[in-house]
């Protein structure tokens, strides 16, 4: 399944590469709601929300009550999570709050799973040099996202795998990385960074993983 992203700074829509530096910027919303209404699932990112510098809340709250979203940035609490779900998200992305001092919280995800149904939660495994990143992806833990699988499987729906060091570059999506948390857990695994033709969609669709596409999108690599 291809599931488009909208990532959201400054009141438009972004794509940034590696996190980083900022590629493309939109603000006519209508044209990608009308494109991406027609999937069952979109991806809705609040970058800055993420990065600790502001919020689009609103904006998010609209895009989510007319697209079929699953809503990431800045959910740091049940609070949150549940405000975010009632405003209109199908589910809800977590990343950085799953750690506390640089470990896997395994006693919030369960907390968050207990509150809102474990069904509901995506839990974000965004690595770079094969370990897990937190906070806008500015920090670098030491936790692996096999390891991180491991320990989270029971108190989610799904596992986002982002390969950060190819986010946003159109180089590919390296395969490989994919195979060991595919055979780690039995939720929804899907896969982010990089990915540039059907062929790697298919690929991933080929055995069970689905994919979060952004740039190809945006630069009509890919017709969404």
């Amino acid at each position: 399944m291809l599931i488009p992203s909208i990532d959201l700074m400054g009141g438009k829509i972004v794509q940034l590469v590696q996190g980083r530096k900022k590629a493309l910027e939109f603000d006519d919303f209508e044209e990608w709601v009308t494109r991406f209404s027609k999937y069952p699932l979109v991806q809705l990112i609040d970058l800055d929300a993420a990065l600790g510098t502001g919020d689009n809340a609103e904006l998010v709250e609209k895009l989510g009550r007319r697209l079929p979203c699953q809503v990431g940035g800045g959910i740091r609490s049940v609070e949150a999570a549940q405000s975010a779900l009632g405003a209109g998200a199908q589910r809800v992305i977590l990343g950085s709050a799953l750690f506390s001092d640089g470990k896997v919280d395994e006693h919030f995800a369960e907390r968050m799973a207990n509150a809102v149904g474990a069904s509901r939660l995506v839990f974000a495994l965004d690595a770079i040099g094969g370990r897990v990143a937190i906070h806008g992806w500015r920090k670098v833990t030491e936790v692996g996202p096999l390891q991180m699988i491991q320990m989270l499987d029971p108190w989610c729906g799904a596992f986002l795998y982002t390969h950060v060091d190819t986010e946003g570059l159109l180089q590919g999506f390296p395969q490989e990385v994919i195979h060991p948390l595919r055979e780690a857990t039995a939720k929804q695994l899907i896969a982010a960074g990089g990915i540039r033709s059907q062929e790697e969609i298919d690929e991933l669709h080929a055995i069970g993983v689905d994919a979060v596409v952004g740039m190809a999108i945006y630069q009509g690599l890919l017709v969404a």
